[in-house]
């Protein structure tokens, strides 16, 4: 599923600006420019190309698809149960008054059930980043500062 994003090209405010006065950022050296590099003053690119090369590579586009096939289903799922507990508990008063166990009753249960639901997904969510996304995009941001890093010195 792709997601036409209409601020996919806009730069942040203050991003590309030196002082805040609209001035354009001082250019950041690329891989293999530079004197010391072999390359020439002239292949330097700005922080915000940089960051616009970094959004539009295979890497990052990976990093944001597993985050979203983990939190789609997840928000959806949680959603329909939520839905289903208020819908239930409006439409079927008395499937939800039956007793379960002495004064606990079926609401109590799908009520705990709600706090128990949100522990289970922060905790899923935190093992998914962990162990699907965190490792990824730590590289990508390293290496995006890597490329960046002759801006804050000029």
């Amino acid at each position: 599923m792709r997601i036409d994003d209409p601020w996919y090209d806009a730069l942040a405010s203050g991003w590309g600006e030196v002082d805040g006065t609209g001035a354009e950022a001082p250019p950041v050296p690329g891989p293999g420019s530079g004197p010391d590099l072999g390359g020439t003053p002239d292949d330097r690119r700005s922080a915000a190309d940089i960051y616009l090369e970094v959004q539009r590579s295979a890497a990052f586009q990976e990093v944001r698809g597993r985050y979203r096939r983990f939190v789609v289903p997840a928000v959806l799922a949680f959603l329909a149960w939520y839905l289903a507990y208020v819908v239930a508990a409006t439409t079927a008063p008395q499937l939800m008054s039956r007793p379960v166990a002495g004064a606990v009753n079926v609401a109590m249960v799908a009520g705990l059930g709600q706090f128990l639901t949100t522990f289970v997904l922060t905790w899923a969510y935190a093992r998914h980043a962990r162990l699907h996304r965190d490792r990824a995009a730590l590289d990508l941001r390293w290496d995006t500062q890597e490329l960046t890093r002759g801006a804050a010195d000029r």
